[in-house]
């Protein structure tokens, strides 16, 4: 391990990227921490101790780092970008016109990626307008937890038009940094500073479950964190291979194809995606709540929807997980693309007929192995959940997600590292 990071540094190339990166999060974190003009502090001291119970709030704060309820400068983080891609991605299965672009290419790529940017700036500004609306009013905490002094000092058009702008350049700056990293630096940039925002929550959510429960639970936890690491990792890295057999073919005076390789279908397709979606699904209800005039609904939310402790809300998350693997399994992988591919370019898989044949083959294959990686996925987010409601800890609603996605982005960029360190024939952290 030491020889490793030791030969990190000896490439030069390879240092400043790892640099670069080092110096983009940090810029990153500071953005975070820094309060854009016109909020008043002592009612983002209350937001903050309001997202510390968890709810929604505190999962929207998660991925944020804490620069939501900072109402900071990034305090959209990366979610509008990641939201925009995901949404592109959706609609590429019923716009054709964006199904042409994935397959021409980077032209396309291209194409795809500067629309992706326009809808990022189109939801931040919706974002921040809305959760500038909901902060100042004390909506998405609760009727028992509401801020009692207005988030915004001057609530009028100049005022919220200024937080709404700097927010939006906040995110239009954070998905410049992202881009960055990716093309310069090491790692997928998104992926790293998503990664730099739960990890940064993680020393904060520790010392809350020692002061909430103890040294007792507190080594309870670290133990049932190793144990999710360890978890993750193995289910992480395995995958179904299914073999491929090229058939050979004459051209000219040369034989081509005889080849064999295999198609990788990883046990969790689907990333921490399904987890993200499912709260974005369980977010829809409060909003509601707080315009739908019905106190019964109300009721219901704040008694279900606002407390991760909750054992309704944890049941209605872990099968909204599942149903999302599915979902977005299904999307990313079309087994009959993949079959009309394989027969396209001359092969086959072993014992099976080329074409509807092939594609049931794929289909069945992913449908199996996408059952354990949903039950994998919903573990993760639920268990530590039902843990703490036991003991009674709210502080930290969100290890498992958090875990995850820690431990999946630290494996892409180690793979990514150990790839730049073989080219140059040195041993990798994962040989």
């Amino acid at each position: 391990m030491l020889s490793s990071l030791k030969n990190m540094f000896k490439v030069p190339d390879l240092r400043n990227k790892i640099l670069f990166t080092l110096f983009v999060i940090a810029l990153y974190r500071l953005g975070s921490n820094i309060t854009v003009p016109g909020i008043d502090f002592a009612a983002v001291e209350e937001l903050q101790k309001n997202a510390e119970k968890g709810g929604v709030l505190g999962f929207l704060n998660l991925f944020s780092g804490g620069a939501l309820t900072q109402m900071a400068i990034f305090a959209l983080g990366i979610m509008p970008y990641i939201t925009s891609s995901i949404i592109m991605q959706l609609l590429a299965v019923v716009i054709p016109k964006i199904e042409q672009w994935q397959k021409q290419g980077a032209i396309g790529q291209k194409k795809i990626t500067q629309w992706t940017r326009y809808m990022t700036v189109g939801l931040a500004v919706l974002q921040a307008t809305g959760i500038t609306y909901q902060f100042n009013n004390g909506l998405l905490q609760g009727s028992e937890t509401a801020t009692a002094a207005p988030l915004v000092r001057h609530f009028d058009v100049p005022h919220v038009a200024l937080i709404v702008l700097t927010i939006t350049a906040g995110t239009a700056v954070v998905m410049w940094m992202g881009e960055l990293v990716t093309q310069r630096g090491i790692g997928n940039g998104m992926s790293v500073l998503i990664f730099a925002n739960v990890v940064s929550r993680m020393p904060f959510q520790l010392g809350a479950v020692r002061s909430e429960g103890g040294n007792f639970i507190f080594a309870l936890v670290l133990l049932m964190g190793v144990a999710m690491i360890v978890s993750i990792v193995f289910v992480e890295q395995g995958q179904r291979r299914i073999p491929v057999q090229f058939a050979k073919r004459v051209v000219g005076r040369r034989m081509y194809g005889g080849q064999s390789t295999y198609i990788p279908l990883k046990v969790n397709q689907a990333g921490v995606i399904p987890i993200i979606f499912a709260s974005s699904v369980l977010y829809f209800p409060v909003l509601l709540s707080n315009v739908v005039p019905w106190q019964a609904a109300v009721d219901f939310t704040n008694d279900y929807l606002l407390a991760p402790d909750n054992f309704v809300y944890i049941a209605v998350y872990g099968l909204l997980i599942i149903f999302f693997t599915y979902f977005y399994t299904a999307i990313t992988f079309n087994p009959a693309q993949q079959a009309d591919i394989i027969r396209k370019q001359g092969g086959f898989i072993p014992g099976i007929r080329p074409g509807p044949p092939t594609e049931r083959y794929l289909a069945q294959i992913l449908n199996r192995i996408t059952l354990p990686g949903s039950l994998f996925l919903a573990a993760i987010a639920i268990l530590p959940q039902i843990a703490l409601a036991v003991y009674g800890i709210t502080s930290f609603p969100f290890g498992g997600t958090t875990i995850l996605i820690a431990v999946g982005v630290a494996l892409e960029t180690m793979k990514q590292i150990d790839s730049q360190l073989m080219m140059r024939n040195y041993e990798g952290f994962l040989a």
